[in-house]
């Protein structure tokens, strides 16, 4: 079927590329303009206390179950100079105005009022605020002479409860509120905001620092630009109808808003990989001396056939994340295997399509063409380092499209749409130098090459060298057993950020734990004040040590009684897991009535446990489809076993690599990271959906080739050597490119 596929696409290219990929990319672009996106991340809490104190908050109407957030504050005179109190008590009415309508835009007080009453009666409040110059904020100021206060000011902070929206929303209401501080103007006055709520993210232009490292890198590889530009041209068309595709599908589903970052990540990672391979395949096939048309359809009958497989298992470990049952976590999976899905189509239909426009001229390079491209490429870095990419694109493309026009004599007449091309002899001077092809690169006999002699070494020592492997392998896994699941806090941003000042601020003056307040609940019917005050002592004891504030039990709903406990320590921190646990564990049971621990920090770690128990699950059922894909496609039993085995390994080198940098801090300063701190939850579920994922596709294109060899010779030894002499130089660019294409996005916040 693929050879079919693959004569056809070759013996119509035209229509292939402009009747069918062309205008996919163009109408499901205009399509998904048109209908527009609607990318939100749907975070449903699992089962768990923090759950049900979310719950019980929602059942009287209180509005303690949201995102966290406050605003800090501290001025020179004083926080209770009385022009500081008056201008911050205002800035505090007018947040807690701030309303949502039923299309989620967020309207100040000014606007509200402008509404017809109907109208404002439908309207919902999405900001709880408790000001510090309030009673029930009394303990939110810390004066300059308090023994806890090392910042020499009186810190004050209006806690926030923000209700949970999606996060495009969320992010508009932090904007509002900081465009009302901005009216606050007294002097001496700093004012800042923490919280998660405040947090800014901007990712950088990963997508075009990715095809910058992958045109170096091909260009390397292949010495030609053409071969360079099949791999990108690919990868790019493909890029487009998945990211249309992935914002269709956001209108059902529910897609993160990072959800196309995550599927270009992906995307272009394996787009530009499997149209390596077989354009790699393709060239191989011409130097055997055949035609284009034979060259192409033995290239997609081959390596064409691995990248189907491939594609189909970096698919099944993504899609295997609909096992953890999170709605966040099925849209990405969603976004990451559309990607694949489109790039592994457009690889196997349209690159036989291109190859059959460029035939035997992939190897001719003329002097004019790699100069356009290290033009390119420079202008791409140099806008992305002035963060000015649009102009410097341009710019650049601007410079390749009249090198192009020059190299060619083509002469373009604006004034009646006149083109011309000038003769050979009235020729741009320098023209024929920029057409002079370079040498092409003549390749060694496959015996002289580094990776056939790297193959018989390897072969005449295999057991030194799994020894070896394996070795480096399990002592990078090792720290894994040490991994703690749980959320990084807003210490760990940047700190000109206004989310890290505000967190300093409140960390030197009441504590770090007071960046994470718990909420606990109990709605027990037997609760009496009685019992309410039994937990309160219960409370009191443990303040100094474990817990830095706790507030006295109210009555804040009927048979809902509320307390806020402040911890010592970081809401990060293991010795904040370990209170959460020590109170539900020990400390309440015993005061006789039912009482739940929840709230931002608390639901952190019941996350992190939810996830710790499903991740087995997810891991367990995509080792178990992976194998039996691979054992059809090999007709074999301790194949499938030995790559499974392997590619676990790296997955466990992977997570114990991370753990020893961002949970033991080696060598974090390096990348920023002011801290160390737990894993972040999801980290783990994400890294295997992906890692696994592609390094199978390594393995699977490697062990293809082999079975080829071996089919051939029926020598096992042979096949194995030469399998890897002949992919070892494709595997490791594609290797490095992925490498890329992902250290792209860790430029990101």
């Amino acid at each position: 079927m693929l050879a079919r596929l693959a004569r056809f696409s070759f013996r119509r290219k035209y229509l292939m590329i402009f009747a069918i990929w062309v205008p996919l990319v163009v109408v499901l672009s205009a399509v998904s303009g048109a209908v527009g996106t609607d990318y939100h991340t749907e975070f449903s809490q699992p089962d768990s206390e923090s759950k049900k104190v979310g719950d019980a908050f929602k059942a009287i109407g209180n509005g303690d179950d949201g995102f966290p957030a406050q605003i800090v504050f501290t001025a020179a005179q004083g926080n209770q100079d009385p022009e500081v109190q008056a201008a911050m008590t205002a800035l505090f009415e007018q947040v807690d105005a701030i309303r949502l309508d039923s299309k989620n835009n967020v309207l100040t007080a000014d606007e509200v009022a402008a509404l017809p009453a109907d109208e404002q009666a439908a309207l919902t409040d999405p900001v709880k605020v408790v000001s510090p110059y309030s009673e029930d904020g009394a303990q939110q100021t810390r004066p300059a002479d308090a023994p806890t206060n090392t910042t020499g000011q009186d810190v004050s902070f209006a806690q926030l409860t923000v209700t949970r929206v999606d996060q495009a929303t969320t992010q508009h209401i932090a904007d509002a509120i900081q465009e009302l501080g901005q009216d606050v103007r007294v002097p001496g006055l700093e004012v800042e905001y923490g919280g998660q709520v405040f947090q800014k993210f901007e990712f950088p232009a990963s997508e075009i620092l990715g095809i910058l490292a992958a045109v170096v890198i091909l260009m390397i590889a292949f010495g030609s630009v053409i071969a360079m530009g099949l791999p990108i041209g690919t990868a790019t068309v493909g890029l487009g109808v998945a990211t249309a595709v992935v914002g269709l599908a956001s209108r059902g589903l529910s897609i993160p808003e990072f959800g196309p970052q995550m599927a270009a990540m992906i995307g272009l990672g394996v787009g530009i990989d499997y149209a390596l391979f077989i354009v790699s395949r393709y060239r191989e096939h011409l130097l055997m001396g055949e035609d284009p048309e034979t060259a192409t359809v033995a290239a997609l009958d081959t390596s064409g056939r691995a990248v189907i497989f491939a594609g189909i298992t970096v698919m099944i470990s993504l899609l295997g994340l609909f096992i953890m049952g999170l709605p966040f976590v099925q849209g990405l999976a969603v976004a990451g295997a559309t990607a694949v899905l489109v790039m592994m189509l457009a690889s196997i239909t349209l690159l036989p399509a291109l190859l059959g426009v460029v035939g035997t001229r992939i190897n001719t390079t003329t002097r004019g063409a790699a100069a356009v491209v290290g033009i390119w490429v420079l202008c791409g870095l140099a806008g992305v380092i002035v963060d000015k990419l649009g102009i410097f694109m341009l710019v650049g493309s601007l410079v390749v499209v009249l090198t192009m026009l020059y190299q060619y004599n083509v002469t373009v007449r604006f004034f009646g749409w006149v083109i011309r091309r000038r003769t050979a002899s009235t020729g741009w001077p320098g023209s024929a130098w920029l057409r002079t092809p370079l040498p092409e690169r003549t390749e060694k006999a496959r015996e002289h090459r580094f990776w056939f002699r790297w193959s018989r070494f390897i072969q005449h020592r295999p057991w030194p060298a799994f020894v070896a492997g394996a070795g480096v392998l399990v002592a990078l896994a090792i720290p894994l057993f040490g991994i703690r699941l749980g959320f990084s806090d807003e210490g760990n941003q940047p700190k000109d950020t206004t989310v890290r000042q505000a967190y300093d601020l409140i960390a030197d003056s009441f504590g770090p734990g007071t960046n994470g307040p718990l909420y606990l609940v109990s709605t027990d019917p037997s609760a009496t004040a009685e019992s309410v005050a039994a937990v309160d002592a219960d409370l009191a004891q443990l303040q100094g040590t474990s817990i830095a504030i706790a507030t006295p039990g109210r009555e804040v709903g009927p048979g809902t009684w509320s307390w806020v406990v402040y911890p010592t320590t970081a809401p990060q921190d293991a010795a904040t897991s370990d209170l959460v646990h020590h109170l539900r564990d020990t400390v309440l049971p015993a005061s006789g009535i039912d009482v739940w621990v929840g709230g931002w920090t608390a639901g952190g770690i019941d996350f992190s446990s939810y996830i710790a128990g499903r991740l087995p699950l997810l891991i367990g059922a995509v080792l178990i489809l992976s194998f039996l894909l691979l054992m059809m496609v090999f007709r074999s039993v301790l194949v499938p076993v030995k790559a499974v085995v392997m590619n676990l390994l790296s997955v466990g080198a992977a997570y114990g690599f991370i753990v020893a940098v961002f949970q033991w801090g080696w060598g974090a300063s390096l990348i920023g990271v002011d801290h160390p701190g737990p894993v972040e939850a999801w980290a783990p579920m994400m890294l295997f959906a992906i890692v696994f994922g592609l390094s199978m596709d390594y393995e699977v294109f490697l062990l293809s080739r082999m079975k080829e060899e071996f089919d051939r010779t029926g020598d096992n030894a042979t096949a194995v050597a030469d399998g890897l002499a002949s992919t070892a130089r494709v595997i490791t660019a594609a290797a490095i490119i992925m490498v890329c294409v992902f250290s792209a996005f860790a430029l990101g916040d």
